[in-house]
């Protein structure tokens, strides 16, 4: 297992009982305070295309994996 899985995420924003846009609003809050290196954990339960959109045009990268429960865990860094 690759050191940086071990690491816990700097920032986390759980979006599960949040509005839309708040969940996307807190995330890219939670990046803008993000430190070099560091990662941030967004909880949701949709697939953010918005957000990936906003990722991929801003230097960040992703790995989505979703949890039996529905959760869409998303682990963000900066690339």
């Amino acid at each position: 297992m690759p050191d940086d899985l071990l690491k816990p995420p700097q920032l986390v924003v759980d979006g599960r009982e949040m509005q839309p846009p708040e969940p996307l609003e807190k995330t890219l809050e939670g990046l803008d305070q993000l430190q070099a290196g560091a990662e941030l954990l967004l909880l949701v339960y949709c697939h953010p295309v918005p957000l990936f959109n906003i990722l991929r045009n801003n230097g960040y990268v992703w790995r989505e994996d979703v949890l039996e429960d529905g959760t869409h865990e998303i682990r963000i860094r900066r690339a």
